[in-house]
């Protein structure tokens, strides 16, 4: 028996995404540089009979079952490894709080599969993120391990490659999202990439926002001409320093040097945050 806790799932923001190529086997090579928001999802851990997974919140009706959801693939993950390392995993319920919009660019579904990681290895009692975490994480989706890790950083190739960014000084930011899903794998067939194709050039300085971009923005707005209505409107509002598409979108951000109003839309999801 063990005592309920709370693991957070905050939003991941891409600051860069620099598509360089596609690879022999078909994946995409990328340089990001990522941060992490003051808002997101809620993971709710308590002793239960046989493992659950229940949802609440203004997202939860857009989640896949529970079978299929990504915090359940987590579960046999951390279960194969406590396994392996003769621990065993208690029973658990797991109450999901999906605060954050579904294909929405800001690794929503990657912060729950991180939060649940931590989670079930926390239960488990494995301390610390080794070779054989990082590499579970990596296969339940690109942007887990950053998410484990949770903080800034530099993620280059599918993800398996992060590094922390020591000096990253918060950032007062606004997320808003036309609430229309984009599915990512949909973005990249637009890049229309052949395997082993070059794309774009990496990421010059990890610390200068001068040279970042999103090469996801142009085909994504393809399939969601909404974003570049949110991207407009966010250029336009006060003390604004950049604006940019977050992932594979529809999610945008506004960087300004202190906290500001939300722009006055219905029907969009917005939320006043600090990166760091």
């Amino acid at each position: 028996m063990f005592a309920a806790f709370c693991e957070r799932a905050p939003a991941k923001i891409n600051l860069a995404l620099h598509v360089l190529g596609r690879r022999a086997d078909g994946y995409h090579d990328l340089d990001s540089i990522v941060a992490f928001a003051d808002v997101g999802d809620e993971l709710r851990f308590s002793p239960a009979a046989a493992f659950t997974l229940t949802s609440e919140g203004p997202f939860a009706a857009a989640l896949p079952g529970p079978a299929d959801n990504i915090i359940a693939n987590a579960h046999k993950v951390v279960m194969e490894i406590a396994a392996s390392r003769g621990k065993s995993l208690p029973s658990t319920a797991v109450h999901l709080v999906k605060n954050l919009p579904v294909a929405s660019g800001i690794g929503g579904g990657s912060a729950n599969a991180a939060a649940a990681m931590r989670g079930f290895l926390k239960l488990a009692r494995i301390e610390g993120l080794d070779v054989e975490i990082m590499a579970a994480a990596l296969k339940l989706g690109s942007d887990v391990p950053v998410c484990l890790l949770g903080k800034a950083c530099r993620m280059r190739g599918i993800g398996e490659l992060i590094e922390p960014i020591a000096a990253f000084s918060p950032l007062h930011a606004l997320l808003v999202n036309p609430l229309c899903a984009v599915p990512t794998p949909a973005v990249f067939r637009q890049l229309a990439l052949q395997p082993g194709q070059s794309y774009g050039l990496p990421i010059a300085d990890p610390v200068d926002p001068a040279g970042w971009r999103n090469d996801l923005a142009p085909p994504a707005m393809v399939l969601a001409p909404a974003i570049g209505g949110v991207l407009s409107t966010l250029e336009n509002l006060p003390g604004v320093t950049k604006v940019f598409m977050s992932g594979s979108g529809a999610t945008c951000v506004a960087l300004l040097p202190e906290p500001a109003r939300l722009p006055e839309v219905r029907g969009w999801w917005m939320a006043r945050t600090i990166l760091s």
